[in-house]
């Protein structure tokens, strides 16, 4: 057995067979101690017509409800939970737009899984025992940095849990700290590196060799951006808190194909997101999960609105996941166009003069809606033509997106940096 297969869950290496058969085994688990431990998923299920019997193979989930975040906002704070609240352990929660969040809950064994699914995660991105782990996701009731401390612990590193925010500082770290792993969203990692070059330290000296990058959708042109300036490799990692948190998929680095779903622990499903239909795989639509083993929470079908598509295993048997397209509740319609941020981010960053910072400022002139993009030159370019550049995006979106935009391009800097998400569309309509 390689060095390699020696680090991996015995699952990342069973077969097919093996892997559908603890899935349904789990599965009906999941179900059972939903329905009979959560008043809500009893509810649910009873109102629907199904009992969790009915599950004798995997496609039978098929006839289970969804969950969606407003069934969590509904049952602020605690409605949610399958367990006393003496067996909670720990509550994580993600901001909501009418102000409540949506919280959700943790047993100690729900902990301990989630810490070894990103311990794997990092392992799978090339992340070694002993390897230095710098942490830039927040820290707090937001589960990225949190999430990604527990799981480099738990793959035996050293983590330096240097949160969000304060970017000199974090330039400062990783000159003097010299690690080896950043987990970051990619917005801020560019942030980071125009830090770094400020300060003049070079990609080359640095001992820096991946980025574990998630939290928001990214391009493979902002992939090839991120490995060029920084000189690593840039992989992805997806979760949400509702599911779990980081750590339900993660992209392997000898493939850089999308990131693998720990199927062992969270069951895909791809479905049209206007019918409710479940998909073959390789149809595009919007990704569904439903844990197999999590106590305090459970999620039946949880509808995540995320725009993929399921694919075949590679690097492990289990299904990865396309490039998150967008979010259906992302999704500008902009004179009957659909239009997604990563489409301008992809057109945008194959033009060199660009920096890879842009911000989507959506806005009504009559009855009519309006789509203003700002985006800055980098700092090679300070003396090309603007309006040129501008000219070029602009008729670019046109041709290739089918809307018309106007396009404003700025100096170096002149556009809003993340401090951890990135704010991609202000909507003002």
């Amino acid at each position: 057995m390689s060095s390699r297969q020696q680090g991996l869950h015995p699952i990342e290496t069973a077969s097919l067979d093996e892997l559908r058969a603890l899935q349904l085994e789990r599965l009906r688990w999941s179900l059972d101690h939903a329905y009979r431990n959560s008043p809500f998923y009893r509810a649910h299920f009873d109102a629907h017509g199904v009992h969790p019997d009915e599950l004798r193979q995997l496609e039978d989930l098929a006839k289970f409800p969804f969950t969606g975040k407003q069934n969590l906002r509904d049952n602020y704070p605690f409605g949610m939970f399958a367990v006393p609240q003496s067996r909670v352990a720990r509550v994580h929660a993600s901001s909501g737009t009418t102000g409540k969040p949506t919280v959700v809950g943790y047993s100690k064994n729900d902990i301990d899984t989630w810490a070894q699914a990103v311990a794997r995660s990092i392992y799978a991105a090339g992340g070694r025992a002993g390897d230095k782990v710098h942490i830039a996701y927040g820290y707090g009731l937001f589960t990225g940095g949190l999430g990604a401390h527990y799981g480099a612990e738990a793959l035996g590193c050293l983590v330096i849990p240097m949160s969000g925010g304060q970017t000199e500082k974090q330039a400062m770290l990783i000159r003097d700290f010299d690690p080896d792993v950043i987990m970051v969203t990619p917005s801020y990692m560019l942030n980071i590196v125009d830090e770094l070059e400020r300060q003049g330290v070079s990609a080359e000296s640095l001992a820096l060799r991946t980025g574990i990058f998630g939290a928001e959708p990214w391009t493979d042109a902002m992939r090839r951006k991120l490995e060029a300036r920084a000189g690593i490799d840039a992989v992805d990692i997806y979760g949400l808190s509702e599911v779990i948190g980081p750590g339900v998929a993660q992209e392997c680095v000898e493939s850089k194909d999308g990131p693998t779903v720990w199927e062992d622990l969270f069951y895909p499903e791809i479905i049209d997101p206007a019918t409710g239909r479940v998909l073959p795989n390789g149809e595009e639509g919007e990704l569904v999960f439903t844990s197999l083993t999590k106590e305090a929470m459970p999620v039946i079908r949880y509808r995540t609105r995320d725009l993929t598509r399921l694919l075949p295993g590679t690097a492990r048997v289990m299904r990865r996941m396309d490039k998150i397209t967008g979010r259906s509740d992302d999704m500008m319609i902009i004179r009957g166009v659909n239009v997604f941020p990563t489409q301008i981010e992809e057109l945008l960053l194959d033009i060199a003069e660009l920096a890879p910072h842009y911000q989507i400022k959506l806005s009504r002139s009559g009855n009519l809606d309006t789509m203003a993009i700002c985006v800055e030159l980098n700092h090679a370019a300070v003396d090309t033509t603007a309006e040129q550049l501008a000219r070029g995006l602009q008729q670019r979106i046109k041709t290739m997106i089918g809307v018309s935009s106007t396009v404003h391009v700025g100096q170096p800097g002149s556009v809003e940096r993340s401090q951890g998400k990135a704010r991609r569309i202000v909507d003002e309509r």
